[in-house]
């Protein structure tokens, strides 16, 4: 996955910046290298994915510019040729070497465009200052903060910056980092135009998109797995990758030992696409017992990414240890374009689309958080095809009337897009969706929860709850969880916006707990 770090002022303190990029080796144990720029200090963890060569490390250098960037530019190849033409040369196979000469010839206007999943940090050493940019959605991550003489920093993880600044603020995605100022270049959640397109057009637009945007993260020099629960999303992203590939792939689900749910429908998809399937099976003693550290790789007290996150840890920790896969797409980002189980309650085609909105703007303080950590701490690279910048933009761009749930099922366009193509067999393509953490079975999150009404007596969990303005907790299970993050994160859960929770002020939506097992739509859902 790789990381990055950068003291972007004079007079570092080397020993204190190593101490805090150190805590992320993990996401880059290929290599690792701090330079000085002369005006501060940029890091590089390596995990090598493209260009696997030794001239493929970072920073690169650029008369005397520098730059350090965790990502993946698709379709890089052409940019790259066409600067070639414009007399740049190139050390290595790596796409992000081509991010100096595009900043020299298009200064911030490069960042527009990015086909990419990217957080970067540029010194340019002509104008002596530092520049810093996110992607549209904050796939990767990137915080900043400042510490006690005003100099900014900037890092992958929020863990790099514990210790070296008051406060540790997430990087907006979509944005980039110049004169002191954050400027926005791309708001994939706003909508110029609506677009009109009608049910069949636009599910063909969905479908050739979607299958694009996975074809496109098949491209790595590191060998490619796939995470697959068996549910819609990780099911059409494998399928499709199935089918774009010349020999089987490889996909791997995981489940509780006692009531997986999702395990056998994995096992269906599998099957039907003829992947190379793995099984992992967890139990309750590895959750409960890797509930600390999965929140202090998470950087989180939200109950539904921790929840989320115990699975696909688990997962990934068993894909490092027993394979030699480096890359993994994941089925991440649908529900915020289609709809969760609780937008079926969206009392407007309006609200529906705020809701896509606020979802889409904060995704990567959950969702994609969770992915992004879970993966990279376990060396791995996560690609999230529906997270592809032109299939969002324009599912977000199509008439929130058609997106709304009047087919008496949710996510219709996405299934109906696939429907005949010979993706799924009809009952994984229409079959009702169920949470992953519930998914994985129901009885981790009754586990979790009976291990958190354990920790506190109903005196002892009132009186703590009131120490904590920001995000209140509201149950047992997630005072457990602010408290562990505030070991590790201490006055940092502003971090996190709030809990991702149902809509509140919507009628079947004022609930307490953020499994959609609890709303009256649920039905047959997980079964």
């Amino acid at each position: 996955m790789c990381s990055i770090m950068g003291y972007c002022g004079s007079d570092a303190a080397f020993d204190d910046f190593k101490k805090g990029f150190d805590r992320t080796v993990s996401r880059g144990p290929d290599d690792s290298r701090i330079i000085d720029t002369g005006r501060g200090l940029l890091g590089f963890h390596r995990l090598s994915i493209m260009g696997l060569t030794p001239s493929g490390m970072q920073p690169f250098e650029l008369n005397g510019s520098y730059v350090v960037c965790n990502g993946e530019l698709y379709g890089f190849e052409k940019q790259k040729a066409a600067l070639k033409q414009k007399g740049y040369t190139f050390k290595s196979d790596s796409d992000c070497e081509i991010l100096l000469p595009l900043y020299r010839e298009y200064g911030t206007g490069m960042f527009a465009m990015l086909d990419a999943e990217f957080a970067c940090i540029i010194y340019d050493g002509v104008a002596g200052e530092y520049i810093a940019a996110r992607d549209p959605i904050g796939i990767r991550p990137l915080y900043y903060g400042y510490d006690e003489k005003g100099v900014v920093l900037f890092a992958s993880e929020a863990k790099n910056l514990v210790g070296l600044t008051d406060k540790i603020i997430p990087f907006p995605p979509g944005h980039y980092y110049k004169d002191g100022k954050f400027i926005c270049y791309s708001d994939v959640a706003e909508v110029g135009a609506v677009c009109h397109d009608d049910l069949e057009t636009a599910c063909t637009h969905i479908r050739e998109k979607l299958v694009a945007g996975v074809e496109k993260r098949l491209v790595a020099d590191a060998k490619v797995g796939f995470l697959l629960s068996g549910g819609l999303d990780s099911s059409l992203v494998c399928a499709i990758a199935a089918k774009k590939s010349d020999k089987p792939i490889k996909t791997f689900a995981i489940g509780m030992s006692e009531d997986a749910i999702d395990l056998k429908y994995a096992k269906q998809v599998a099957d039907y696409i003829g992947s190379d399937h793995k099984e992992i099976y967890m139990t309750p003693d590895d959750v409960l017992s890797s509930l600390e550290e999965v929140i202090h790789l998470l950087g989180t007290f939200d109950i539904t990414t921790i929840r989320a996150s115990m699975g696909m840890y688990l997962i990934c920790k068993a894909i490092h240890e027993q394979t030699d896969i480096r890359v993994l797409l994941t089925g991440e980002i649908s529900d915020e374009l289609f709809g969760y189980k609780y937008t079926d309650f969206a009392p407007s085609a309006e609200a529906f689309q705020k809701e896509a909105q606020k979802r889409i703007r904060e995704l990567h303080m959950y969702d994609v958080l969770r992915a992004d950590r879970c993966i990279s701490v376990n060396s791995l690279e996560a690609r999230v095809p529906f997270g592809d910048l032109d299939f969002v933009k324009y599912v977000m761009a199509l008439d929130p009337e058609m997106k709304l749930n009047k087919y008496g099922k949710g996510k219709y366009l996405l299934r109906h897009a696939f429907e005949g193509g010979g993706y799924l067999p009809d009952e994984i393509l229409w079959r009702e969706k169920a949470a992953f953490s519930d998914a994985v079975g129901h009885s981790m999150v009754d586990y979790l929860k009976e291990y958190a009404e354990q920790q506190y007596s109903d005196e002892e969990f009132e009186a703590a709850c009131k120490k904590y303005i920001h995000a209140t907790p509201f149950t047992k299970e997630s005072l457990l969880y602010r408290e562990i993050f505030e070991k590790y994160y201490p006055g940092q859960a502003e971090m996190i916006a709030d809990f991702w929770m149902p809509n509140k002020s919507w009628e079947g939506c004022d609930v307490n707990d953020p499994s959609a097992r609890v709303l009256s739509n649920y039905g047959d859902s997980g079964k």
